[in-house]
C-alpha cells in the first residue's frame, strides 16, 4: 500500500470554528423543541379521538340499532383521526429535517465542505413540512369545534351515554354581609 504524501489532510477544525458551529446549531434545536411540543399536544389530540371512538364502537356493539345515530360522529372521528396522523407524520419529518441541519453543519465543521446548499434544502423541506403540518393541524380543530355538541344531541335532548353533569351542592353560603 503506498502512502501519497502530495495530497493535502482536510483542515482540523479549531475550537473557534466548533463554537461557531454549535452557536448556529442552537437555534435548529430550539425549533426541535417547539416541534416536540406540538406532537405531545397532537398526540393527545390523537389519544382523545380514539378513546371517543371506542366509547361510540361500544354503544353501537352494546346495541347496533343506534349505528346509524352515531355514523356521522364516527365519520367525524375517522375524518379527524386521519388528518391529525398526517400531521403528527409531517412534523416528524420536520423534525428528522431539522436533525439533518445540524448533523451536516457539524459535519461541513469537521469535512470542511460548504454545507450552506444542503443545509439551506433541508430547512426549507424542514419548514414546508411544518407549514402543511400545522394547516392540517388546524383543519382538525376546525372539525373538532364544528362537531361539538354540548348536552345536546341534534335537539332531542342530552347526548346517548352522555353523563350528566355533576353539581355541587355549595351549601350554606357567607355572602359577606353583616
Amino acid at each position: 500500500m503506498r502512502c501519497n504524501l502530495t495530497q493535502p489532510m482536510p483542515p482540523e477544525p479549531t475550537i473557534s470554528a466548533i463554537a461557531h458551529v454549535i452557536q448556529l446549531a442552537v437555534a435548529p434545536v430550539f425549533l426541535l423543541t417547539g416541534i416536540g411540543a406540538m406532537l405531545g399536544v397532537m398526540t393527545t389530540r390523537l389519544s382523545r379521538v380514539i378513546d371517543r371512538a371506542r366509547v361510540v364502537d361500544g354503544l353501537v356493539q352494546a346495541d347496533p340499532l343506534v349505528a346509524p345515530e352515531y355514523q356521522p360522529e364516527m365519520t367525524l372521528l375517522c375524518r379527524r383521526w386521519r388528518l391529525i396522523g398526517l400531521s403528527i407524520g409531517l412534523c416528524t419529518v420536520s423534525a428528522l429535517l431539522i436533525a439533518g441541519v445540524i448533523a451536516i453543519l457539524f459535519l461541513g465543521a469537521f469535512l470542511g465542505f460548504d454545507a450552506s446548499v444542503p443545509v439551506a434544502l433541508l430547512f426549507i423541506g424542514a419548514m414546508l413540512s411544518l407549514i402543511a403540518a400545522l394547516l392540517l393541524f388546524l383543519r382538525e380543530v376546525y372539525l373538532a369545534s364544528a362537531g361539538l355538541t354540548l348536552g345536546q344531541h341534534k335537539g332531542r335532548g342530552p347526548a346517548p351515554g352522555a353523563r350528566k353533569p355533576r353539581v355541587a351542592d355549595p351549601g350554606p353560603q357567607d355572602l359577606g354581609g353583616t
